[in-house]
């Protein structure tokens, strides 16, 4: 599943797969990561790629030792090719990750992007926690959820599923009401 609630005892030092740190060793009372669901691991992008170079070279044995073969070739090198580059291009938007981290006074979202230029890779966003409201939107997906308070509305787990934002949505309100 692609939400990791990380549960920390006070005094616990930084979760070492964490995006942001602590300010004053003080951890947060509520902190998550959400990443997006990849259903095709490493191990079965490995496999799939070897049983796709095998059942396009099928039709290629009969035309072994005829021109026709060099004439074929390409095209199936470069299907492999594009399959590789797109599911790699996958993997990598797959990076993304979000941590959001709520204490007593204040919330904050880190988000970091694999790709695009290195100004833009990580972004964070800070708000106190009591203006902070959470909106749900039927645009433009099902359930799309943003984060209203501080300088601005900002995204949050547009990469998960609409259970899985209303889920997110429910504890959220829930966290800042016990906060409030």
């Amino acid at each position: 599943m692609p939400i990791q609630h990380i549960h920390l005892d006070e005094g616990a030092s930084d979760y070492p797969e964490g995006l942001s740190t602590y300010r004053g060793g003080e951890a947060p009372c509520y902190r998550v990561l959400l990443w997006p669901h990849r259903s095709l691991p490493v191990s079965g992008f490995v496999f799939f790629i070897a049983i796709t170079s095998f059942l396009l070279a099928i039709p290629l044995l009969p035309l072994m030792g005829t021109g026709a073969v060099w004439v074929l070739l390409p095209f199936l090198i470069a299907t492999v090719w594009a399959l590789w580059f797109f599911i790699m291009r996958s993997y990598r938007s797959g990076q993304t990750v979000e941590e959001l981290s709520i204490w007593d006074d204040r919330m904050t979202l880190v988000r970091v992007n694999p790709m695009g230029p290195a100004k833009t890779r990580r972004q964070e966003w800070e708000a106190n926690p009591y203006w902070v409201e959470v909106v749900s939107q039927d645009k433009p997906v099902e359930n799309y959820l943003t984060l209203r308070g501080g300088p601005r509305e900002v995204e949050l787990g547009a990469f998960l599923s609409a259970e899985e934002r209303l889920e997110l949505k429910q504890e959220l309100e829930q966290e800042i009401r016990r906060l409030g």
